[in-house]
C-alpha cells in the first residue's frame, strides 16, 4: 500500500504550487506564471520521485528542504513582483500549511488507520482542496490588500513563519519520522496546535492593520471632501460679495464718466483690479479643480513654500470628482513632505496638460536627500520614513478607474508623481 503514500506525497507537492500562487503576485502574466511554475515544479517533483524510489521516504524527508523547498524558493523569487519579507512570508506560509497538513494526515493514518496509508490518501485528497478553498475565500483578498497598503512589519511575521516551518520539519522528520517515535507524538501534537493559535494571532494582527489602514483612508477622503467643500463655499461667498460690490463700482464709475473724469475712472478701475486679483485665487476655469488649488495654495503659503502652477486646461468637461481626489492626495503628500524640509528647500510645481485623448498631471516637489523611489513603485524604499506612500494607492486606483495609470519616482533631489487619465 506504499503506492497510496507515494501518490499522496505527489498530491501534496502539486497543491503546494496552488496554495502559493493564491498568495503570490507574479511579475509575469498568468499564462507565463503557470507555465514557468508548472515546468519548474514538475522537474522538482520528478527528481524527488526518483529520489523516493532510490532512497526511500525516510531519507527523502530529511533532505526535502534542500531538494524541493530551497529550489522552489529560488524559482518563485525570480518570478515574484514582491521582494524581501513579503515574498518570504508568502512562500513560508504556503509551505508551512502543506507541511502541517502532511503531519496531521500522517498521524491520523498511523493512529486511526493502522498505518496502511488508506486514511492518509483519502484525507489528503480532501484536506488540500479544502485548504485552498479557505485561502481563496477568506484569506487571499485581505492578504493582497495588506501587501498593497502596509509597507512595514512584514519581517516579524516572515521570521516567525520561517521558524515554524523549520520547527515543524525538525519535529516531524528528525531524527526519524514521527510515526517511528511514538514517545514524541504528544510534543508534535502540541506544536501543531500551537501553530494554529499563533497563525490565528498573526492574521488577526494583519486584519486589524487592514482595518486601521481603511479607517485612515476613509478619514483622509473625508478630510479631502471637507477641504474641497470649504474652498467651494469660500469661492461662492466671494462671488456673491463681488456681485454686491460690483453694483457700487458701476455706480461710482458711471458718476465719474458722467462728470467727464476719465482719468479718475481709469484709476478707479485699476484699484478694482488690484482688489480682485489677490482675492480671486483663480488657477483654472474649472471651479472644482480651482477650489482644490485654492485650498492647497493657502497651505503652501503657510509653509512658506514656493510653488508654480502650469494648468493648461479650459472649460472642457472633466471627471472632476476623481481628479479632485487625485490632486488632493498628491498635494497633501507634497505638504507633508515639505513640512519636514528646511524653509529654503520648500518648493513644488504642478503641471496639467492634454496629450491627445489623455490628461497628464505632474506634481513635483523637493524631498529629503535620502529618499529613494524606484520608477513605478508605490512606496519609498529609504530608511526612516515613508513621506509619499500614504494616498498613492488611492491615486493609482482612481487613475485606473479613469482608464489611465500612475507612476512616481525620485530624481535630482525631487519627488515626481505622474498621473495620466483618459478624458474621452
Amino acid at each position: 500500500m506504499t503506492i497510496l503514500r507515494d501518490i499522496s506525497i505527489y498530491w501534496a507537492m502539486f497543491h503546494v504550487i496552488f496554495l502559493f500562487i493564491l498568495l503570490f503576485r507574479s511579475r509575469l502574466n498568468r499564462r507565463k506564471t503557470l507555465l514557468v511554475a508548472g515546468s519548474g515544479m514538475g522537474i522538482l517533483m520528478f527528481l524527488n520521485g526518483v529520489g523516493l524510489m532510490l532512497f526511500g521516504i525516510d531519507m527523502l524527508s530529511k533532505v526535502f528542504l534542500f531538494t524541493c523547498s530551497i529550489p522552489s524558493f529560488i524559482l518563485f523569487y525570480v518570478m515574484s513582483a514582491d521582494r524581501r519579507f513579503k515574498f518570504l512570508l508568502s512562500f513560508c506560509l504556503a509551505d508551512t500549511i502543506c507541511l502541517w497538513l502532511m503531519a496531521v494526515t500522517t498521524l491520523l493514518d498511523f493512529y486511526l488507520g493502522g498505518g496502511r496509508y488508506v486514511l492518509m490518501f483519502i484525507s489528503r485528497l480532501i484536506f488540500y482542496p479544502v485548504a485552498e478553498y479557505l485561502v481563496w475565500r477568506y484569506l487571499r483578498k485581505p492578504y493582497m490588500e495588506l501587501q498593497d497598503g502596509v509597507e512595514k512589519g512584514w519581517g516579524i511575521f516572515a521570521g516567525m513563519t520561517m521558524l515554524y516551518y523549520i520547527l515543524l520539519v525538525v519535529v516531524v522528520q528528525f531524527p526519524t519520522n514521527i510515526v517511528n517515535r511514538p514517545e514524541d507524538t504528544f510534543l508534535c501534537v502540541l506544536v501543531l496546535l500551537l501553530m494554529v493559535f499563533n497563525y490565528a494571532t498573526i492574521f488577526a494582527s494583519l486584519y486589524w492593520q487592514l482595518l486601521f489602514y481603511r479607517r485612515q483612508q476613509g478619514e483622509r477622503i473625508l478630510k479631502e471632501q471637507k477641504n474641497m467643500l470649504e474652498a467651494q463655499l469660500e469661492n461662492q461667498r466671494y462671488i456673491r460679495r463681488m456681485k454686491h460690490d460690483m453694483k457700487g463700482h458701476v455706480i461710482t464709475l458711471s458718476g465719474l464718466l458722467s462728470a467727464g473724469q476719465t482719468k479718475e475712472a481709469l484709476t478707479y478701475l485699476k484699484g478694482v483690479e488690484t482688489e480682485m486679483d489677490p482675492l480671486s485665487g483663480q488657477f483654472c476655469v474649472n471651479p472644482y479643480l480651482n477650489a482644490v488649488f485654492v485650498q492647497y495654495s493657502g497651505k503652501l503659503k503657510e509653509l512658506g513654500a514656493r510653488y508654480h502652477m502650469d494648468l493648461q486646461i479650459g472649460e472642457e468637461e472633466l471627471p472632476y470628482m476623481e481628479l479632485c481626489q487625485i490632486l488632493s492626495n498628491g498635494l497633501e503628500n507634497v505638504c507633508d513632505a515639505l513640512e519636514g524640509l528646511d524653509m529654503e528647500k520648500r518648493e513644488m510645481s504642478v503641471q496639467m496638460k492634454y496629450n491627445r485623448n489623455y490628461l497628464l498631471i505632474r506634481i513635483r516637489n523637493r524631498c529629503r536627500d535620502d529618499l529613494y523611489v524606484e520608477r513605478g513603485t508605490l512606496a519609498p524604499t529609504e530608511k526612516g520614513g515613508n513621506d509619499h506612500g500614504f494616498g498613492l494607492v488611492t491615486i493609482q486606483e482612481t487613475a485606473e478607474r479613469l482608464g489611465g495609470d500612475m507612476c512616481c519616482y525620485t530624481e535630482n533631489g525631487g519627488f515626481v508623481l505622474d498621473v495620466m487619465v483618459s478624458v474621452n
